[in-house]
């Protein structure tokens, strides 16, 4: 199966997902914060928080991976995306934390997993520049990969819909 076959978008809240793994878009020290990350640590409940000190943190670019607790996801695989600043180093960072959580998918054998918009919050990174690091990075790993067998873009807010929805026509034509 073609990798841009096996990747399909979500519009809502991706700690309802039923899915192996979910992506959070974390700080550097795993330990909560506001958007996707907050959500996923309230979902998930404190036994999150409890495994996620025991981490010791993780740098941007790099992914760790837990137990999902209370989630219908039995994984969470935590990324730290760089703070935009427009210069190609960031676009590489970002490109990473699609490629190394993929990697741990990949090493688990977790047939499916989804990703929120990383850096598009806070971080400040612009959806459609975004989405298309996001959509080639995933294609590319999933030409050399089997699993996961199934990749879904789980947006929140219907402009990031759209850029993933742009991006993912692109590579398919």
């Amino acid at each position: 199966m073609k990798p841009a076959a096996r990747m399909e978008l979500f519009q809502g809240d991706i700690t309802s997902l039923a899915v192996e793994a979910i992506v959070n878009a974390a700080n550097e020290s795993l330990l909560g914060g506001g958007g996707v990350d907050g959500a996923i640590h309230r979902a998930a409940g404190p036994e999150l928080l409890a495994e996620c000190r025991g981490l010791g943190g993780c740098q941007t670019g790099e992914a760790r991976v837990t137990a999902g607790y209370r989630l219908s996801a039995a994984h969470i695989i935590h990324t730290v995306g760089p703070v935009y600043s427009g210069s190609p180093r960031v676009a590489e960072l970002l490109a990473s934390c699609y490629r190394n959580s993929l990697l741990l998918a990949a090493e688990g054998d977790f047939d499916s997993i989804a990703f929120p918009a990383i850096s598009c919050g806070i971080y400040a990174y612009p959806l459609r520049e975004a989405s298309h690091v996001a959509v080639r990075a995933t294609r590319d790993f999933l030409a050399q990969s089997p699993t996961p067998r199934k990749v879904i873009f789980a947006l929140f807010s219907p402009a990031a819909f759209r850029a993933y929805e742009e991006a993912l026509a692109q590579i398919r034509s």
